[in-house]
């Protein structure tokens, strides 16, 4: 028979791909953590693990499982923070995941207008981009994900249930003042995050070129200083320079490219009073 104990095991198995890193996550021992692999074989019929040299790897149907796993126990973790929360708000946990620029600017006046008008919530908030932000709230890892979206982008998939926030202007960075796209046909780019590279081709496509990526990093900081030393040229949002703007850049909105901001939820509405009462917050800092 199956339980949630069994689940966690192989869900941490499956994280680290170990016994004994499993163990130390769980608390348990390196022989406690193997009998609930047996028992969970047994249960199901399946061999989920096999042995390679000294370790351990999940077999095909081992990974399948687990995905699930992880899946059914983020769901669950999250029915407890939402009963909690539904007692009146005084108390529980609601969880949050944004990209870094979001974090920086709209996340800290949220977490305090959700502090002022819910002492008793706590707010854990963790550094997520889209795909790994829906991934975790699809696993029940988080609660209400911040996620951005292009104007082309394809929907996201069934179960997520988004709010829209605020539209992100989109700006060409570079050294010169009043600068276009058009003039870097031949400068070297600097990428970012899967989202940024494809919006940022799809900029250099409008002008009838595909943009040379010799560079990658998805930290504002570190973007922005490259370009001042002459390394290359990229597109930011509009929140990556409001939470830091290098003295040496210069800014040129792109007329017609914006990112739209979102807040998602996943699941059956209506959303957990804590997830409503965050949202809420994150409408009012946002713009």
């Amino acid at each position: 028979m199956l339980n949630l104990v069994h689940l966690k095991v192989l869900a941490a198995v499956a994280r680290h791909g170990s016994v004994t890193e499993a163990a130390k996550e769980l608390h348990y021992s390196q022989p406690s953590v193997s009998h609930h692999l047996s028992r969970l074989e047994a249960a199901t019929g399946v061999r989920l693990v096999q042995r390679v040299g000294r370790g351990i790897r999940l077999t095909p149907e081992g990974q399948l499982f687990a995905s699930r796993a992880t899946e059914i126990v983020g769901r669950v973790d999250a029915a407890t923070n939402e009963l909690a929360a539904q007692v009146g708000l005084q108390a529980g946990r609601v969880r949050l995941a944004a990209n870094a620029s979001v974090l920086s600017t709209v996340v800290p006046k949220a977490a305090a207008r959700l502090a002022q008008a819910h002492p008793g919530l706590e707010l854990a908030v963790v550094e997520r981009h889209p795909v790994e932000a829906l991934q975790a709230l699809r696993n029940g890892e988080i609660d209400v994900a911040l996620v951005f979206r292009y104007a082309d982008a394809p929907a996201e998939e069934e179960g997520f249930r988004l709010v829209h926030l605020d539209d992100d202007p989109i700006y060409l960075i570079s050294r010169r003042p009043d600068d276009s796209v058009a003039n870097h046909r031949h400068s070297a780019w600097i990428g970012g995050c899967a989202r940024c590279q494809d919006e940022l081709a799809a900029v250099c496509r409008r002008q009838g070129f595909a943009p040379r990526i010799v560079s990658l990093s998805d930290d504002m900081v570190v973007v922005q200083a490259l370009v001042a030393a002459g390394i290359g040229v990229t597109t930011l949002p509009g929140l990556a320079l409001r939470a830091h703007r290098h003295p040496d850049i210069h800014a040129t909105e792109l007329a017609g490219h914006r990112r739209r901001l979102y807040a998602v939820t996943y699941g059956e509405p209506p959303d957990p009073p804590a997830s409503t009462a965050l949202i809420r917050a994150v409408q009012e800092s946002a713009g």
